[in-house]
C-alpha cells in the first residue's frame, strides 16, 4: 500500500499497512497502567495535562501538596497563602485538576483550596460582579442558585457558570451606562422610579453592549438570560416590570437560522456509550467531537489526517474541498478512537483508505444516506428521545452540538480573564481578549476550554 496523489493504494506487500497500525499503536500510552496510578505520580497518560478524574478528594489533596505546591514554590509563591489562579494552573499543566473538581466533585478550585485543603480564604475568593450594590448581587446569586436547583447536576455547573458570565456582561454594561449597579430599585414594586426611566436604563445598557460586542448570537444570549433574571424578580413580586422585554423588540439581533436544535451533552454521552465498535465510536466522535458534516464523515480517508503535527499544533484533518473552501479541523478529542479504527485495517489486504469503506459503492465509501441510517440505529440503541426540540434526532444535531460547545468554550475562556482585566485596569475581559491577546493565545485558550467541554460530554 502506498500514497499516490494523496490516496492510499493497495500494494502487494501486505505487511506495510500492518506496520502503520503498529506505529500508531506505539504512540498510545500503555493501558496496563491505571489513570489513578499515573495521576498520583504526576504523569499524564493522555498527553494533555494530568488525568486525575478517577481520584477522590483526599487523593486530590495529596496531588496538590506533592505536585502543585512545589510548582508554586518554584514560581516564588507560597502554596499555603497564595491561591493560584485558573490561568496559572492551566499554564503550569494542572488544567485537568480544575475540570475534575468541577465535573466530578461539584466544586470550584477556590472551594477546594479553602475548604478541602483548609487554607485561609482571601477576601476576593467570591465571584466579582460588576455591581457594588449588595441587594443586586444577592438577587443575581439567588437567581443562579435557583437555576442550579432546577437542573440536573451534570448540566448545572457549566450552565450556571455560563449564565453568570453572560449576566455579568449585562451588569457591567448597565453600570457603565448608568453610573450605578443597582438593578433592583428602578423596577421595584414600591419604587417611584418611572417605568420609562427603568426601560431607558436597560436600553442604554444594551446600546452599550451592541457597540462593544460582535455577533448577534452572543448579544441575543445575553438578552435572553437578562430577560429571565427580570422575569424571576416579577414571579417573586420583587419587580413591577421586565424592562428587557422592551429591549427584545428594540434590537435586530435575531439570528437568521435561529437557534437550531442541537444534541445536549447527555445525548452525546448516550450515543458514545451505545457505540459497540470502533467504527461506531468514530462516527459519534466525528459528528459531535469534530463537528463534521455527515457527508464529510462518510468520505473520511486516512490520508486526510495529520496525527504528528508541528510541536505547537494539534492533530488535525484536512479537506481539499469543503463548503467554504479548503480547510482543516483540529482534533481536540477522539484521536484514540481514530487510531482504534485505523488499527482495524492494519492487516487488511484490499483496504482503500476510507474509514467508512463500501465495496458496493463506486466512490469506495458509504453514502451519506447510509451514514444517516447508521445514526438512526445508534440513536435507537442509545434510547434518545423520539424528538429533540420537536425534531427527529439527525447527525446534523451533532455538528450543532459542537458549535454550541465551541461558543460556550469561547465565553468561558474570556471569563477566565476577569482577574487579568481587574489587575490591568481594563473595563472588561473582552477588552483584554480583543486587544491584548494575539490570535495564537486566543486559540490556545479556546482549545483548552473546548477539550474540557468535550471530555465532559464523552466521559
Amino acid at each position: 500500500m502506498y500514497v499516490e496523489n494523496g490516496w492510499l493504494r493497495t500494494d502487494p506487500n501486505r505487511r506495510e499497512r500492518a506496520s502503520i497500525g503498529r506505529t500508531l499503536a506505539k504512540r498510545r500510552p500503555s493501558r496496563h497502567r491505571t489513570h489513578r496510578e499515573a495521576a498520583m505520580t504526576g504523569d499524564d497518560p493522555g498527553g494533555d495535562g494530568p488525568k486525575w478524574t478517577l481520584l477522590d478528594i483526599e487523593e486530590l489533596e495529596a496531588v496538590y501538596w506533592d505536585h502543585v505546591a512545589p510548582a508554586l514554590r518554584a514560581d516564588g509563591r507560597d502554596p499555603e497563602s497564595e491561591r493560584p489562579s485558573h490561568q496559572w494552573l492551566r499554564e503550569n499543566g494542572f488544567r485537568t485538576l480544575i475540570y475534575t473538581l468541577r465535573e466530578h466533585h461539584d466544586r470550584t478550585f477556590s472551594e477546594f483550596w479553602a475548604e478541602d485543603l483548609g487554607l485561609a480564604a482571601s477576601a476576593d475568593d467570591g465571584y466579582e460582579w460588576a455591581s457594588d450594590d449588595e441587594a443586586t448581587v444577592d438577587a443575581l446569586e439567588s437567581f443562579l442558585e435557583k437555576h442550579a436547583e432546577r437542573n440536573e447536576p451534570i448540566q448545572s455547573a457549566r450552565t450556571v457558570r455560563t449564565y453568570r458570565y453572560r449576566l455579568n456582561r449585562y451588569v457591567r454594561a448597565y453600570t457603565d451606562a448608568n453610573g450605578h449597579g443597582d438593578l433592583l430599585s428602578p423596577v421595584a414594586r414600591e419604587s417611584n422610579h418611572p417605568d420609562t426611566a427603568a426601560i431607558d436604563q436597560c436600553l442604554d445598557a444594551f446600546d452599550r453592549l451592541n457597540v462593544d460586542l460582535d455577533g448577534a448570537r452572543t448579544k441575543r444570549r445575553i438578552l435572553e438570560i437578562t430577560k429571565e433574571f427580570y422575569a424571576s424578580l416579577l414571579r417573586r413580586r420583587r419587580a413591577r416590570l421586565n424592562p428587557a422585554e422592551v429591549a427584545d423588540g428594540a434590537f435586530s439581533w435575531n439570528v437568521d437560522d435561529g437557534d437550531p436544535v442541537h444534541l445536549e451533552p447527555d445525548h452525546v454521552r448516550a450515543l458514545y456509550r451505545a457505540a459497540e465498535t470502533p467504527e461506531e465510536r468514530l462516527l459519534v466522535v466525528a459528528l459531535c467531537g469534530w463537528g463534521l458534516r455527515s457527508g464529510e464523515v462518510a468520505a473520511l480517508h486516512a490520508s486526510q489526517f495529520v496525527l504528528d503535527p508541528d510541536e505547537d499544533d494539534v492533530p488535525y484533518v484536512a479537506f481539499d474541498e469543503r463548503k467554504n473552501g479548503p480547510g482543516t479541523v483540529s482534533l481536540l478529542y477522539g484521536v484514540a478512537d481514530l487510531e482504534d479504527r485505523l488499527d482495524e485495517f492494519g492487516g487488511a489486504a484490499e483496504w482503500n483508505g476510507y474509514l467508512f469503506p463500501s465495496s458496493e459503492s463506486e466512490t469506495g465509501h458509504i453514502a451519506r444516506q447510509t451514514l444517516l441510517s447508521r445514526f438512526d440505529e445508534l440513536a435507537e440503541r442509545a434510547a434518545l428521545p423520539a424528538e429533540i426540540g420537536g425534531e427527529k434526532p439527525v447527525p446534523q444535531m451533532g455538528r450543532r452540538f459542537w458549535y454550541t460547545a465551541y461558543s460556550n468554550a469561547r465565553d468561558a475562556a474570556i471569563q477566565d480573564l476577569e482577574d487579568v482585566a481587574a489587575e490591568q485596569g481594563s473595563s472588561s475581559p473582552e477588552v483584554v481578549w480583543r486587544k491584548y491577546l494575539d490570535e495564537e493565545q486566543r486559540r490556545k485558550m479556546r482549545r483548552e476550554q473546548m477539550r474540557d467541554v468535550l471530555a465532559g460530554a464523552f466521559s
